[in-house]
């Protein structure tokens, strides 16, 4: 039982890392290199992420750099950039790529928070396969007579209030998220 258990604890956890990393991507007018991570550059036939090929930096509040460590693959990166879904314009000094972030416009940080609440629900849903998934597990052990009838009901009943805690954990940080989405 205990074993069930840890495992829901730690698809759970997985499924909370995995909305934190959704979230981080999500650009809120502030300058975040993790933006750019799920963006890939055609590195010599290898689709590479910008930061393995790359010094992403922050130099102020509302603009990022990129400075490729291979100055061959500048036009590659901003090509990537530009073909991405981030919607900045990179400007390419020869050296550099600059991203200026501009601010964000009331109608664009309601997509945002739409694209949050999006993340959000996933999350929700991988949770509750992870429950619905040690369920199971305690309904097998309870047919093949390995855990009697009031455990299994024990279990179920911790289960559920696993589920309910990650899921407002979800809550909690999606609350977050669109308060710094929808803040100027």
């Amino acid at each position: 039982m205990e074993e069930i258990l840890a495992d829901a604890e730690i698809g759970m956890d997985e499924a909370i890392d995995n909305l934190k990393t959704a979230f981080a991507s999500v650009r809120t007018g502030r300058a975040n290199a993790m933006v750019l991570d799920k963006i890939r550059v055609d590195y010599y036939g290898v689709p590479t992420p910008i930061n393995q090929m790359a010094a992403v930096k922050v130099p102020e509040a509302h603009m990022l750099t990129v400075e490729p460590w291979d100055k061959s693959m500048l036009r590659a990166v901003e090509a990537a950039i530009m073909a991405s879904d981030l919607g900045i314009t990179p400007s390419n000094d020869g050296h550099v790529i600059r991203l200026p972030f501009p601010v964000l416009t009331e109608e664009r940080r309601k997509e945002l928070a739409k694209t949050c609440h999006t993340y959000a629900e996933e999350c929700r849903i991988a949770i509750r396969n992870v429950r619905r998934e040690a369920n199971a597990k305690i309904d097998k052990g309870k047919k093949a007579s390995e855990i009697p009838e009031d455990d299994a009901r024990r279990g179920e009943e911790q289960v559920q209030k696993l589920t309910d805690s990650y899921v407002k954990k979800v809550d909690e940080l999606l609350k977050a998220k669109e308060a710094e989405v929808m803040s100027i």
